[in-house]
């Protein structure tokens, strides 16, 4: 069987759920028994969203390789369960630095460098590539942006070339768009939806498939409607109205008969859906709960709850399979800053710092990690979470009232969190932390321990800062366990306080790990914890 390849585009307007849509097909064609492979295309001039601030793009998404991504992936990791790789994440930074840094030694030997066919063949090589190194049955790319935008339009190119030179036959376009409802007439209505059509076929391409997006379901007759306008089959336009949790999504598109129309459209020689164990999940998220886990994150980067999608997520991943309701409060670490944690976290079952960068919103952090560690309420640090809490038992119980990061206090005496020794050399901003997948060992006896069941892991990190070496051994004089190493034992890599129930820094990112039928341990006990 040739190998199939599915562009993903969106039309009217952003945030329509390109990316859910495209990782719920992942998922179906995985259940039939295919190898499914996912992309992100983004049209920005950034390399990466790494350097961007998390209200820009929301959350950075890290593989396991240590590419710094699109939060698109996230959803294509927790829907398809395949850990995603540098090549499924381009941006058009990376094409055209790609293409100047070749052009600049010489590589195109005099010839006049153009977005055709340089540019589009570029992105033709990722997305062949990424099919290539995975063996993947079925590639499926998301291009980012909206149809009209000038960004889009070289990678717009590129798939429709792609088409022409795989066939028909082994590619598939899906257009998302929204039908809005308008309160005035008391109707929904199709006519962006078929502007945003005539779009995307003024380029060359002309969709398959077209996913209508609604706050409602839609009537057959304004699905009819958009078909006929839009030149697509009856059967090829799928209403997906708003729907809670999102993971409800692939079974309903599967009901609507998505992945038939894409196993017919592309002749894939593949099995029946299953879908019983995602359908079980599913059903274990949509209950009626008995008891609910209220969860502070203090962080930030609040105001934008998307900074913290993956962990947002993996708390609703415990949550439910603890079969409780998930509350978050998203607190701001200035606020605690000036009206005292007691007035904020007074009524919270567990308290999560999340990860960040910058001096903005620390004291308020530590105030948090003091009031959990007093008052014995479940404490999770992730990344800078960590360091918080280090910080915090250094101040309190070390003895040292100066204690910092030197992050935040540069001339600082007693920076118990300092910058890595590989880092001090690295002025490039850009991809140059500590990133991807780093193998942790586990002390045996520990809460860390207890949780993992295991002597070692691996878990992805993003960061620049650590555990100082010259303080190690004073802030466990005062009870601090350092329950998880780098295997050379020179790098923190997780701490906890034993006199507290639960209270757990880690400086990686477990968040990225976490299915929806697969809880992450760390989270599920967190939230067991906060529960109890």
């Amino acid at each position: 069987m040739d190998r199939k390849f599915i562009f993903v585009t969106g039309g009217v307007v952003s945030g329509l759920g390109k990316g859910v849509c495209a990782a719920s097909l992942g998922l179906l064609l995985k259940q039939r028994g295919l190898k499914v492979a996912a992309q992100k295309l983004d049209p920005y001039l950034n390399a990466d969203p790494g350097t961007m601030s998390p209200y820009q793009h929301g959350e950075v998404f890290v593989t396991e390789d240590g590419a710094e991504t699109d939060l698109d992936l996230g959803h294509y990791e927790r829907f398809i369960d395949e850990n995603l790789n540098r090549k499924s994440s381009l941006t058009s930074g990376k094409v055209f630095w790609e293409i100047l840094s070749r052009e600049r030694s010489g590589g195109y030997l005099g010839k006049t460098v153009q977005i055709i066919p340089h540019v589009t063949d570029e992105i033709k090589s990722a997305i062949y590539t990424l099919g290539e190194m995975t063996g993947a049955d079925v590639v499926i790319t998301e291009i980012g942006g909206t149809i009209g935008d000038i960004e889009s339009q070289p990678f717009l190119e590129a798939a429709r070339q792609l088409r022409t030179e795989v066939g028909i036959g082994n590619s598939m376009f899906i257009h998302v768009v929204l039908v809005p409802y308008l309160a005035c007439s008391g109707e929904y209505k199709t006519k962006p939806s078929q502007h945003s059509v005539h779009e995307l076929q003024g380029m060359g391409i002309m969709p398959d498939c077209i996913i209508a997006r609604s706050d409602k379901p839609l009537d057959d007759g304004l699905l009819s409607k958009i078909a006929m306008f839009c030149n697509v089959e009856r059967r090829a336009v799928i209403g997906n109205e708003n729907i809670s949790p999102i993971y409800a999504l692939p079974l309903l598109l599967h009901e609507r008969g998505l992945d038939d129309y894409a196993v017919s459209r592309l002749s894939l020689e593949c099995g029946s859906c299953e879908l019983d164990a995602w359908r079980s999940a599913v059903e274990r998220m949509s209950g009626e709960k008995k008891r609910r886990v209220r969860i502070a994150i203090c962080g930030k980067y609040v105001k934008l709850h998307d900074a913290y999608l993956s962990i947002n997520e993996a708390l609703f991943h415990a949550a439910s399979w603890n079969e409780a309701g998930l509350e978050l409060l998203f607190i701001d670490s200035e606020e605690v800053e000036k009206v005292g944690p007691e007035a904020l976290l007074g009524d919270v079952d567990g308290i999560l710092v999340p990860g960040g960068f910058g001096s903005r919103g620390v004291e308020g952090m530590i105030q948090c990690a003091r009031y959990a560690r007093e008052n014995d309420i479940p404490y999770l640090g992730i990344c800078l979470g960590m360091q918080i809490a280090v910080i915090e038992a250094a101040r309190s119980l070390s003895g040292m009232r100066c204690a910092s990061s030197r992050e935040f206090d540069p001339d600082g005496t007693e920076c118990v969190i300092d910058l890595m020794d590989e880092q001090r050399r690295i002025t490039a901003k850009g991809g140059t932390m500590r990133l991807g997948a780093y193998p942790c060992r586990i002390a045996q006896g520990t809460l860390l321990h207890r949780l993992y069941g295991r002597d070692a892991v691996d878990e992805r990190h993003r960061h620049r800062y650590e555990v100082s070496p010259a303080f190690r051994t004073r802030i466990a004089e005062s009870g601090i366990v350092f329950s998880g190493m780098s295997p050379d034992g020179m790098l923190v890599e997780a701490m906890e306080n034993p006199s507290c129930l639960f209270f757990l820094g880690v400086q990686f990112h477990p968040e990225f790990k976490s299915r929806p039928n697969r809880v992450h341990p760390l989270f599920d006990g967190f939230v067991k914890a906060a529960l109890g």
